[in-house]
């Protein structure tokens, strides 16, 4: 089974103790990704999935059976929160003060659902303050490539029209990486905290799976997030 390479934010790599990467593409079924990433990080934690829906509702771990929501939470040191993509923006979220992870899959429908915001919010019930949170927004399908149709604009309403621009034909192309980084600043995030990888994952198909490219078949990427165990520190 071929290893799994991860793409690293700065900003995230200079906290203490933090482990996160988003994942590159791996060939093969998404359970041989899932195992990849699994073995990637199994010597500071183990990484806990999903079942994703497009929805916002946020789970934290452990389980045994991924529960049905598309964002996790946890304080938990050894608990790596992972989210699986293929166009859609993986958002990864820390507190390196309370030492609080949170991960979300953000496509349209979440996005419009704003689920970024119900990550804030959920770390802030934990006891997080806002402002010192760090964010990091991955790979994902970028306004170069994301036509969408008018029911995705009466989505996300009249606040969301900044986020769309008119593409070369009559439909117009969402920003989903600029929408969500609004929605973290909405939260409390402050901007210099927010990076952006900023890699289209439709364009780049030497490092990324894309649904719109690829179809039904296309593989998933995996991006993990998480404090590791304390004996590894």
């Amino acid at each position: 089974m071929d290893s799994m390479k991860f793409l690293t934010s700065p900003r995230l790599a200079a906290i203490k103790g933090l482990v996160h990467g988003f994942g590159q593409r791996v060939p093969g079924a998404r359970e041989v990704a899932r195992q990849a990433a699994r073995d990637a990080w199994r010597a500071v934690g183990s990484a806990f999935f999903l079942r994703q829906v497009h929805g916002c509702a946020i789970a934290t771990p452990p389980w045994n059976d991924p529960p049905e929501a598309d964002a996790s939470v946890t304080g938990h040191e050894g608990h790596l929160l992972a989210i699986e993509t293929a166009d859609c923006l993986p958002i990864l979220i820390v507190d390196p003060v309370q030492k609080r992870v949170a991960a979300a899959h953000a496509g349209w429908r979440g996005s419009a659902a704003r689920v970024a915001v119900e990550a804030v919010n959920r770390l802030i019930a934990m006891g997080s303050d806002p402002r010192r949170l760090l964010a990091s927004l991955g790979p994902a399908i970028g306004p170069c490539c994301y036509e969408v149709g008018p029911e995705v604009e009466e989505a996300f309403g009249a606040q969301g029209a900044a986020f769309f621009k008119q593409g070369p034909s009559v439909r117009k192309h969402l920003d989903v990486v600029a929408a969500n980084r609004a929605q973290l600043e909405e939260s409390g995030v402050r901007s210099a905290n927010i990076d952006s990888l900023d890699l289209c994952t439709r364009c780049r198909e030497d490092l990324f799976f894309s649904y719109r490219r690829d179809g039904a078949n296309a593989g998933r990427m995996i991006s993990v997030v998480g404090f590791s165990r304390a004996s590894q520190l």
